[in-house]
This record gives structure tokens, sequence and C-alpha cells, in this order.
């Protein structure tokens, strides 16, 4: 029986630990933090694990800790264990990622640099520890519109989309004044040139340096208040489009310009009218996803690949990523709430599963608790799978939602 180490098994590393048990093997848990946020470490189930672990320790001792448990893998449950999994995988002599890129795959300023010198595409950018500076480079770089955002968060947090020099200002003051979604002080802001086109992400498994894309999916977003921007949904890609192949071949090119040699990533492209330009990735799974949904619908998801792939290699080699075929139309959906208020009930949920098309639901609403307007994921009331073999009535039921959302769905 193998046995596996998540670090940080939380969001989709929950069901990929279920995966994992469900095909017979044994699972630890390393917590890369004492302090986590609620919103990622809700419905985290200790009884999944046949031990759980500080991960606060050095990581000397505890890969030590680890080799004698007899682990023979170790992978990041998400985001925030990035850092701690390739470290321990590299001391413990395990298939893992390249270590000399290893900040590369945190921190976005290094990410965009090293994909760079690869000849991987990458949006003008630079990090500041003080707005002023970074004011001044977005005037003297003559740039239109810039991205501001933390270096090393995940989702929307402190994104924000400026036109102004005084834009730029208030956006690094704001992230440089703030910790990002894993509770860590944002050391410096990363400003960045907005590209245009279509936004797509790739959910992908690797091994010994052979990638496969899983799931490729193209985003739809919209522009919140305060230049946020805020998920909309998301739509799977057909694999024989001509758009899906340029995406896995610059996917595997920016996977390997990152030291991504084994394991998950999720990896976010932008295409414009010069050709495909990496906006990040992530050395982990796609958050925000219900993979038993996918795997019903496509016959297979990241999640269930990496599980077979950590069991069995060879798995890997023999999946054919150019034959993914979806059963009917799919759009995974975010809900958005515009009235903040209190949660009066969840009424709402029950109207929702209402809905002809919806297939699941997922949602961490609390009666009585305040819900903000929604600026960015977590502040987002959740999501739903609509599912259907006629693309019109997954249109028709996600107009349903939002025009019930418009009407103050979540609040009072």
């Amino acid at each position: 029986m193998l046995k596996i180490a998540v670090v940080d098994g939380h969001s989709t590393g929950r069901a990929l630990v279920s995966a994992l048990r469900e095909r017979g093997a044994a699972c630890v848990h390393v917590q890369s933090s004492p302090e986590m946020s609620a919103y990622f470490t809700r419905g985290f189930r200790a009884e999944d694990y046949e031990m759980l672990l500080d991960g606060t320790a050095a990581p000397d001792v505890l890969a030590a800790r680890l080799t004698a448990l007899g682990v023979d893998r170790v992978v990041a449950g998400t985001e925030s264990g990035v850092i701690l999994a390739d470290t321990l995988t590299h001391l413990m002599g395990l298939p893992g990622n390249r270590h000399d890129t290893l900040t590369a795959r945190r921190d976005k300023r290094e990410m965009a640099a090293a994909a760079a010198a690869a000849g991987v595409a990458v949006p003008r950018g630079e990090s500041f520890t003080d707005a002023m500076a970074a004011m001044d480079w977005y005037t003297g770089n003559r740039l239109v519109e810039a991205v501001v955002k933390p270096p090393s968060s995940a989702g929307t947090d402190n994104v924000r989309f400026c036109r102004t020099r005084d834009e730029v200002l208030l956006a690094c003051k704001t992230v440089l004044a703030s910790e990002n979604l894993y509770g860590e002080p944002n050391t410096a802001a990363l400003v960045q040139e907005r590209v245009h086109g279509v936004e797509y992400y790739a959910n992908s498994v690797s091994h010994d340096g052979l990638h496969r894309v899983a799931e490729l999916w193209r985003y739809t977003k919209r522009a919140g208040s305060a230049g946020y921007p805020v998920y909309d949904y998301e739509e799977p890609v057909p694999v024989d489009s001509a758009e899906a192949g340029v995406l896995r071949r610059f996917v595997g090119e920016a996977l390997d310009a990152l030291g991504i040699v084994s394991g998950a990533a999720h990896t976010e492209v932008m295409m414009t009218a010069r050709g495909p330009v990496l906006i990040e990735s992530g050395a982990r799974l796609g958050g925000g996803t219900a993979p038993a949904v996918v795997e019903r619908c496509a016959g297979t998801s990241q999640t269930r690949l990496l599980a077979e792939t950590l069991l069995d290699p060879r798995r890997l080699r023999d999946f054919d990523d150019t034959a993914v075929r979806w059963r009917g139309a799919v759009r995974n959906v975010a809900l958005i709430n515009s009235r903040p208020g209190t949660v009066g009930s969840l009424d709402w949920a029950a109207r929702l599963e209402e809905l002809p098309t919806l297939v699941h639901l997922a949602h961490g609403a609390v009666v009585g608790e305040h819900l903000g307007e929604t600026a960015d994921l977590i502040s987002s009331p959740g999501y739903v799978y609509l599912a259907d073999e006629d693309p019109r009535a997954i249109e028709r039921d996600y107009r349903t939602l939002r025009a019930l959302e418009d009407e103050g769905l979540y609040t009072r």
C-alpha cells in the first residue's frame, strides 16, 4: 500500500485524498501553517488521514519524519502547500519538481522572469515594495492599462485593473498594506501590463517531464466594483478545436520553463492577437471544481488523473489528452452577491437546486453571517455546475440565476 503525504489538503485537495483512499492508498496530512483561513479548512476531515503532522518544523526534520513513516510521494493540496511540498520531495529524493526553480512556482514576478528566459510569452511587469516607484514605472512604460496583484496569492485576491497613475498608486498601497489569501503579508506588489484576449486555463498532470492536459476550460469574467475582476463562468474547450492544440503546446512549454516535472498544475493563459501569453501557473490542482461532476461529464478529471498517476505513473503515459470528450454542454458558474447583508436563511439554495440543468451546488454561506459584495474568490458565495445536452437550456438557467441574484438572493 502506497503512502501519500498531502501538504494543506484543502480545496480540491480534499477530493484528491478521497480518490487516493478509494484506490487503496494511505494519506498523511501536513499543515504548512498553524493559521489557515476557514475558507480553506472548512470540510477538512481528519479521519481521512492516517496521521496529522505539523509542517512548521525545519524541512529536513519533517522530511526525515515522513521518510521514517514510509511516505512514497508528497503533493500539495492547495496553493499554500506548493513550496513546502516541493521542498520535501527534493529533500526526500522523491519524484517532484525542479528545486532550482522553486520560488518561480510561487512568486509571480520570478515566474514571469523564468518563463520569459525560456522564450514563453509573458506580460511586461515588475514587482515593487514602494507604491510611488510602481506608479513611476507604469508611467515610464507608457502603459494604457495595468494589472496590480500580490505576487504570491491565488484567485482574484486584491487583483485590480488600472487605467491611471492614481489607480496604480492606490492598488499598490492596498496590496502592500494587506495579507494574501493565506495570511502572509504582501511584501511587494506586482504591476503588469494588462493583456487582452480570450482567457483559458489548463488543469494538467505531469510525471518525469511528461505533461498531459486533463481539463481545458475557457474563462468568462466580468468587471466588479473598484476595478476588481470577478469570476462569471467557465466552459470546457473541445480538445479537437484549433485553440486546444495551440494551448496544449504552450502550456507544456510553460511547465518546462517553471520546472514543473511531476504533479498537478493549474495554468492560466490569455490568447491574444500576438498569440498565447502566460498569466500564471500554480503547481497544484485547480481550485473551485467538483471532480466527480467533471468525471461524469468528461470521463476523467485532473484530480482522478493525478491520483492514478501517483499510484501508477504508467496511467499518465497511456492517457490521451486529445481524446477527452464532453457529454453535452457544461458550465461552471460562480455565484455573485451584489447586495451586502446578512444571510437570513439558506432557502436560496433550494431555489437554485430547482433549476433544471443544475447538477451540483457548492457554497460556504452561513445563516446569520455577513456576506459582502462579491469582489474575489473568497467573497463569492460558491459555485454551481449546469449541464445539459442543449446549451440553450444552460443559458436559460444561467440567466435565471443571475436574475435571482439581482433581486438580492443571498442576503436580507
